[in-house]
């Protein structure tokens, strides 16, 4: 089962070296991994998604919890109420054919054109993780140039 661990930390040199190697270090997966300060500065947040079962996740949580940076830590399950984003940029190669079909794509998920160039459409998309998998699924139609994706990012519901 997938999981996402907000872990809110100090804003110090080096603490994002321990957590991921926290991980690896006793073998857990990152799926994503975002990393960003907060509105206060001496703190940042990391958001990691990660998959296991409730023993695995009740693992991290207290090895988390011993490294002295770490302030607090959350975890969302998939069937938990919060909120989660992701953000994707996509860039499609486009022809006077396909151009439009794109475009409309683009609006019916509410994709933002960031980017226009002679032979390439830039697509900005937020949203949870199952919409933008489904996006880029109707992009693969056309030419994918590439991608860029953040991973997801969390936040309870209080």
């Amino acid at each position: 089962m997938w999981h996402t661990v907000s872990v809110l930390v100090e804003n110090k040199f080096g603490v994002l070296t321990r957590v991921a190697g926290l991980f690896s270090g006793r073998g857990y997966n990152i799926h994503s991994l975002n990393v960003a300060p907060t509105h206060d500065a001496t703190l940042s947040r990391m958001t990691i998604v990660t998959q296991g079962n409730e023993e695995t996740i009740e693992q991290i949580i207290k090895q988390l919890n011993k490294l002295v940076e770490v302030v607090k830590v959350d975890v969302f399950a998939c069937d938990e109420d919060h909120i989660e984003r992701e953000l994707v940029l996509i860039r499609v190669k486009t022809s006077s054919t396909t151009r439009t079909d794109i475009l409309q794509t683009a609006q019916i998920f509410r994709a933002k054109i960031v980017d226009v160039q002679l032979d390439t459409l830039t697509l900005e998309l937020t949203g949870q993780a199952s919409k933008i998998e489904k996006f880029i699924e109707l992009m693969e139609s056309f030419e994918i140039a590439s991608i860029n994706r953040t991973g997801r990012i969390a936040m309870s519901r209080e």
